[in-house]
This record gives C-alpha cells, sequence and structure tokens, in this order.
C-alpha cells in the first residue's frame, strides 16, 4: 500500500481516486469543489485543505486538472505541491496539457529533485469509474515500473510512449485526430441524411468499409506505411469521388468544410503528378513536405 496524494477529484478523478483506494492505497486529495470533497470521503478518502497538504506523506502526488496554467499554480504557487514534496517521491500529472508545458513543469520540479511522469488518459469517465483507463505515459523507464502499480488500479492499459515528455505529445496527436474525425463524421452524416439515404443503412455501410473502419487500422498499415504506393485505389479516382461529392452536397446546401479542405490537398498531389499513385500518398507527400531531407 502505498500513500497517494491526488490533486483534481472531477468526474474522472473522483472516480480514479476511488480504484486507487479499491486497490489498497491511502488516498488524500484536494479540489476547489466542496462537492467533490465530500464525495471523495465518502468513498473513503482523506481530505486536505490544500495541495501542499496533499503532498506532505504521499509517495506518488497525481495531478487531473483542467489545464496547464492550473496544474501548474497547483505544483508552483504558494500551498502548493512542490512546496512539501519530498524529493523522493514521484509526481504523475494525468492532465490533458501542452507538451511545452509538460516539459517545462518537468524541468522546474528537476530543479526540486522532484521527478515527473506524463500520463495523461485515452478513453471516458465511463471507463474511469470501470477501473478501464488507457495511459499514455512519458517517463524514464525506471519511473514508470515505479507508478505501473498505481496505474494498474485505474486503466487496463498502460503504453510506454518513449520517454519523458511523450505521453503529453501522444495525447495531443491522439486528441488531434478523434476531434477532428467527429467533425467529419458529423459532417457525413449531415450530407448523408440530406441525400434520403436511410441513416442506419448508412451507418452499416460505411462501417464495412475504410469509411468507418478508419483508415489507421486498413489503408495505411497496407500501404503507404510499408511504402508501397502502387495503387490499389489511385489518388485521381479519390478525387474524381470527392468532386462529385463536393458538387452534390452544393446542390443539397450542405457545408462539407473538411471535405473541401481535403479535395484542395488531393488537387497538390495531383499537381505534384501524384494522380497514378495509391491514395494513401496523400501521408507521403505531407510527410515529404514536413521532412525533405527523408
Amino acid at each position: 500500500m502505498e500513500n497517494i496524494g491526488f490533486v483534481g477529484l472531477g468526474t474522472m478523478g473522483l472516480a480514479m481516486a476511488k480504484n486507487l483506494m479499491k486497490g489498497g492505497h491511502s488516498v488524500i486529495g484536494f479540489d476547489l469543489s466542496g462537492t467533490a470533497m465530500n464525495n471523495h470521503v465518502l468513498n473513503g478518502g482523506q481530505a486536505a485543505d490544500s495541495p501542499a497538504e496533499v503532498a506532505e506523506s504521499a509517495e506518488i502526488v497525481i495531478t487531473m486538472l483542467p489545464n496547464g496554467k492550473i496544474v501548474r499554480h497547483a505544483i508552483f504557487d504558494e500551498g502548493g505541491i512542490a512546496e512539501t514534496m519530498q524529493t523522493r517521491a514521484l509526481l504523475i500529472d494525468m492532465s490533458t496539457i501542452h507538451p511545452s508545458e509538460t516539459d517545462g513543469i518537468r524541468k522546474d520540479l528537476a530543479v526540486k529533485q522532484i521527478a515527473m511522469v506524463d500520463a495523461p488518459v485515452g478513453r471516458t469517465s465511463v471507463e474511469a469509474a470501470l477501473g478501464t483507463s488507457l495511459f499514455m505515459v512519458g517517463a524514464t523507464k525506471d519511473n514508470l515500473e515505479t507508478v505501473r502499480p498505481v496505474l494498474e488500479c485505474m486503466g487496463d492499459t498502460i503504453i510506454d510512449c518513449g520517454g519523458p515528455g511523450t505521453g503529453s505529445r501522444m495525447k495531443i496527436v491522439n486528441n488531434l485526430m478523434t476531434t477532428s474525425l467527429n467533425v467529419l463524421t458529423a459532417q457525413i452524416l449531415t450530407f448523408s441524411d440530406a441525400t434520403g439515404l436511410d441513416r442506419d443503412l448508412a451507418v452499416s455501410v460505411m462501417n464495412g468499409t475504410a469509411a468507418g473502419r478508419g483508415h489507421m487500422s486498413t489503408t495505411y498499415p497496407a500501404k503507404v506505411l510499408k511504402g508501397d504506393l502502387t495503387p490499389a485505389f489511385m489518388i485521381d479516382l479519390a478525387k474524381k469521388d470527392l468532386d462529385i461529392a463536393l458538387a452534390l452536397s452544393n446542390e443539397l446546401g450542405v457545408s462539407l468544410s473538411l471535405p473541401t479542405q481535403a479535395e484542395a490537398i488531393y488537387a497538390e498531389a495531383q499537381e505534384a503528378g501524384r494522380g497514378g499513385q495509391d491514395w494513401t500518398a496523400i501521408f507521403d507527400m505531407l510527410h515529404r513536405n514536413h521532412f525533405p531531407a527523408d
């Protein structure tokens, strides 16, 4: 059993603190919300008056907070974690914040000889309650193994992202993908409804193709990520189909901002002489534009 401090007892944090206690740990928590603090105590936890009090006797301190500014305040402001945290202890930040903020906090903690692990959370509050969260961990190998048993009380998937700061970066990459796909999905289903298609039928069809199954698990590993740009489906054909869809959307009065931006990228690929390559060659083009030495 370890003494664990937990700062940030919102929907996710409260559930995670409860699962830590189910795992046999003692958890002292702090949150600005009196309701959250009361719920933590009802779950069997201890309440602290400040982040500093949370850290006094904790072997591991966890922060689960809304943004980087608040994380920094909780750690470094008067009454903050860094005032009382022991150098042998570890801080785990599970917040989703800018990677440069993660790097800065780690650097400033190192001055105080305090080690930090970034371990932002994948999955939702439902999984947090069930103890089946996913953690994207940025840490040294030693620190990862130290915190692994603690993370395993809260989640069933612990991913080593490759060293300090990489967990924070992985979370932003992942969330960029999922938040962008959310907008695209909303636009496509609106377009589908406008054509008069049955929605359940449309969803069923797309779930059987790369549209619903996702390029990350279908076309990309089979083609471009292997360095194979021979066409299974050509950029020229993809551009033609996209143009048809955009013309129809204009006739129906449906706004498709993300597909319109995609059309410009396909056009760029054609202009670069890539029209006969596999449609996944879009990645090769964009990657080479950013990393011309490759």
